[in-house]
Order: C-alpha cells, then structure tokens, then sequence
C-alpha cells in the first residue's frame, strides 16, 4: 500500500496528468461577473469552509434564494441568523479570515465556489437590510472575493442529487434526538438525555427560530 501512496507534486502529476480542459483554468476570475452573480442570486443555501487554531468547519449556511447579496463585483454581504450559537465558523474567521464558499442550486448540476476573505460587522445600518420576519441578523458577513468559478455538474448527476425518486425517507434514518441520547449515554458525566422530548419539539423550535 505505501509503494502506491501519493506523498509528493510529482506523485500526484504522474496520477492526474493535467486538467481535462482548458475551460476548468479560464473559468476561474478574481470577482463575480453578471453570470456568477446570477448563480448567486439563486442559491439558497451554500457551505461554508473556514480554518482556525482548532481546527477546520465546514457549515451549511441557508435562506431563500438571495439571501446572499452581491454589493460588488469584489464584495459579498452575508446575514448570519440564527444557529446553535457554536460560533465555530465565526471564531475561526477571527483568526483566519481565509474562507471558501460552495453554493448549490435546486435542480442545478453545476455548483459554484467562492474563495475569499472575510470580515463580519454588527454595524445596525447593515443588519437592518438583511431583516427578516421582523428580526435582524446578530452580524453580516462581508467577503473579499479573490476567486470564483462554477463546478461542471459530474458530482450532482453522479450522485442524483436532485432526483426526487432518490429522496431519503427520514424516519429511515436514527433521529436527533436517538443520536444525542445514545451519545450522551455513553458518557456517565452527563445527565440522561430525553431524545424522545427532543425529537417531539424539534418542528415547533425549528419554525419559531428559524429568525
């Protein structure tokens, strides 16, 4: 197996012999163009990758479509709502500014990836224009976007991401609260968790602080 280990530039040139096409190396441009920012405008959700002294995150951030404002052809404005209050993304931003973006569009192959570098504001003027049911956002987020390109859709139609008939039935799955129940069991610390409370007033907690 370590005979065949890829550990070096040249290891994995010899395994990847240059991009498929020139179009995957001119696709990438420092800013978002009319096109990339109407992916943008559509998306609503995308992922979120940040580095930090604990560590990598990788967050799913999410709203309708939109919810991602382009200020500029160098500039993102992003409102973080409501979430568990981790705070990782945003601690490691503190740190490291470096972040990258995937967003993804309902029934879209291609993805679109956003690197930059980002700063985060709670300045009123700036949350009040991202209100939304009466609430604004704790801060907005503002990227320096450095490079933006879209993915060819191979990953999406691989998977059938989008295909309604491969859809997951959710009960199918352990629940939330089955997974904190089981975990926190295992742990003689922490007090036994009511995973069947918690399943039950997920919905109603899900839709009242969703803002």
């Amino acid at each position: 197996m370590s005979d065949h280990r890829i550990a070096s530039l040249d290891d994995l040139a010899r395994a990847y012999p240059g991009p498929s096409s020139p179009a995957s190396l001119f696709k990438e441009i420092d800013h978002v163009d009319s096109n990339y920012g109407a992916l943008i405008a559509a998306s609503p959700f995308f992922v979120l990758a940040t580095v930090g002294p604990e560590g990598l995150d990788c967050s799913p951030r999410g709203d309708l479509p939109g919810f991602v404002t382009v200020r500029d052809a160098k500039t993102l404005l992003i409102p973080d709502r409501k979430g568990n209050n981790r705070l990782d993304s945003l601690k490691n931003i503190l740190f490291d500014d470096r972040i990258g973006m995937l967003f993804l569009i309902p029934g879209c192959g291609e993805t679109l990836r956003v690197n930059g570098r980002a700063e985060l504001s709670c300045d009123p003027a700036l949350c009040a224009e991202f209100e939304m049911a009466g609430k604004l956002p704790a801060s907005v987020m503002i990227v320096h976007v450095e490079a933006v390109y879209f993915q060819c859709s191979k990953a999406v139609v691989r998977s059938e991401l989008w295909n309604q008939a491969r859809q997951v039935e959710r009960a199918s799955l352990p629940s939330a609260g089955t997974i904190l129940r089981e975990i926190t069991a295992r742990n003689a610390a922490v007090e036994t968790f009511d995973g069947a409370a918690y399943d039950k007033a997920l919905p109603e907690r899900v839709k009242a602080t969703l803002y």
